[in-house]
């Protein structure tokens, strides 16, 4: 039976990556000698284009990838020489759905705990604290093939912390669902942070990154090329953006700002990139001059995305 791992001292990581290396044998090297430390109890994204590395990363940590070179410590046990140990303090969501569709909910997560030694019964227990707080009770004895794409993401982290994981991990929970799906998404992640849980999350999404995450890294071509509190990383920005809700139509011709720029997003709507030292009493007197009447404004979500191209050269 796996019972609930032991309390760790606050100063030892949550994760400990030093010197991270993995090389494939057809010569490519997607890790290149990567450190990394996340604090227990946060919430950690890790952010990168397409092919930066963070896939191989997660998969190392979850012990689906070999590594090269390096060391890996899961709240002080080294992921090599302990392996079961590190594993059993670490719950893992993948991207691609990779249950049994014609089981039923609750049966996947009792299952799923009968790998790890959990007797039925305590199964059972954990089974239903874990589906009511991903709002799922009221399907446990559906088949799964019947949920909607939302539900059976929610399932999927329902099933990892079916194990009392110190440290769960989400390689792109988000990917390919709509907003709605995503907030729902966010709210359980939320509520498994706030208990106590560390986070590591990776998204392409990065609006999700700054809507969740306390700390962020991000990797580019196999290294790290920025860490930091989230906050920090924002308050880099020299630009800012706004989204201008307007009344009425929009003049054919929207007025020239020098240093900022107006893009329309739809008849109604306006998004605005200013320098953060602009003061926006001048924005505003330029667009009423235009015949411009501004209802509301709102910062635009996706700011870290400005700093991500800069640091990396590319958006995802």
């Amino acid at each position: 039976m796996v019972s609930a791992p032991a309390a760790n001292p606050a100063d030892v990581p949550a994760l400990r990556v030093r010197g991270l290396t993995k090389r494939y044998d057809n010569g490519v090297q997607a890790l290149k000698g990567v450190d990394l430390d996340v604090a227990p109890g946060d919430f950690f994204a890790l952010l990168g284009p397409n092919g930066a590395g963070k896939s191989t990363m997660i998969g190392i940590i979850s012990s689906l990838v070999n590594l090269s070179e390096g060391q890996v410590e899961v709240f002080g046990v080294d992921l090599q020489r302990q392996r079961g140990a590190a594993m059993r303090l670490i719950g893992l969501v993948p991207q691609e759905i990779n249950f049994n569709l014609f089981e039923k909910p609750i049966d996947i997560l009792v299952n799923y705990a009968g790998f790890y030694g959990i007797d039925r019964a305590t199964a059972l227990a954990r089974a239903e604290v874990e589906l009511k707080r991903a709002h799922l009770w009221e399907k446990a004895h559906m088949i799964s093939r019947t949920l909607s794409g939302g539900m059976k993401r929610r399932l999927m982290i329902a099933r990892a912390m079916m194990t009392n994981p110190q440290l769960l991990i989400l390689d792109e929970p988000t990917a390919g669902v709509d907003i709605e799906i995503r907030r729902d998404m966010w709210r359980v992640l939320e509520q498994i942070n706030r208990e106590g849980t560390t986070i590591i999350l990776t998204t392409h999404y990065l609006e999700e990154a700054e809507q969740l995450c306390r700390h962020v890294a991000i990797i580019d071509r196999g290294q790290i090329v920025e860490r930091a509190p989230m906050r920090e990383l924002l308050a880099k920005l020299d630009v800012e953006g706004f989204v201008l809700d307007t009344e009425g139509e929009l003049p054919a011709a929207l007025p020239v700002i020098e240093g900022a720029s107006l893009v329309v997003r739809n008849a109604h709507t306006l998004e605005l990139d200013k320098p953060r030292a602009m003061d926006l009493v001048g924005v505003f007197t330029a667009l009423g001059a235009a015949g411009v009447q501004v209802r509301s404004m709102r910062t635009r979500s996706n700011r870290l995305e400005e700093l991500f191209v800069r640091l990396t050269g590319k958006k995802d």
